[in-house]
C-alpha cells in the first residue's frame, strides 16, 4: 500500500515533529505558566456545559 520511502518519511517527518514540539513547550512553558495558569476553569466550564446539555436532552427530550 506505502512504498518503503513513504514509510521512511512519515516516520522522519512524526519522529521531528515530535522533537519539535517538545522543543517549544519547553521554550515557552514559563510563559505558558504565566498566561493560562486558570485556564483549567474554562474546561471545566465547557465540560459541565456538555453534560448540561446532554442532561437536558436526555431528561427533557422524549
Amino acid at each position: 500500500m506505502f512504498s518503503a520511502g513513504q514509510i521512511v518519511f512519515a516516520l522522519f517527518f512524526f519522529i521531528s515533529f515530535i522533537i519539535i514540539i517538545f522543543y517549544s513547550y519547553k521554550q515557552d512553558r514559563k510563559t505558558i505558566n504565566l498566561f493560562y495558569r486558570d485556564s483549567y476553569k474554562i474546561l471545566l466550564a465547557f465540560i459541565f456545559f456538555f453534560f448540561l446539555l446532554f442532561c437536558i436532552k436526555y431528561f427533557l427530550i422524549d
